[in-house]
């Protein structure tokens, strides 16, 4: 049976779909955006406050759910720009400091909203 996951501190879904699903002690987190679910706007700034977001949104989600990032497993980073690599990169490692997920990364022609990342994630317990 798969249980839906919600958490008030990150942004609600902009489409019919779950912030998250929890099947068979595994947590699959939909696409985050940098949206503030206090302000409903996305994040001023470039790649690095988008990403900074994207991720702390990501973490309410795995709390949410009982996980953490040491939890993670897998990673997907959609980027509108492939030049933003290195930065997002940067930001994303702060995150990840340990014994990192496994991760692809690809550049795409365009994001929801106009933003500038989205990155998605499975976590297992």
């Amino acid at each position: 049976m798969k249980r839906v996951i919600h958490s008030d501190k990150a942004p609600k879904a902009v489409g019919p779909y779950s912030q998250a699903i929890e099947k068979e002690n595994t947590l699959y987190i939909s696409g985050q955006i940098p949206i503030d679910a206090s302000t409903g706007q996305i994040v001023e700034g470039g790649i690095k406050e988008q990403t900074r977001q994207v991720l702390e949104n990501m973490g309410y989600i795995l709390r949410e759910a009982g996980y953490d990032y040491h939890n993670v497993v897998k990673c997907t980073c959609l980027l509108d720009n492939m030049e933003n690599f290195a930065a997002m990169n940067e930001v994303y490692a702060e995150f990840f400091t340990e014994n990192p997920p496994a991760r692809a990364a690809f550049g795409v022609v365009k994001l929801p909203l106009g933003v500038m990342v989205e990155i998605e994630c499975i976590a297992g317990k």
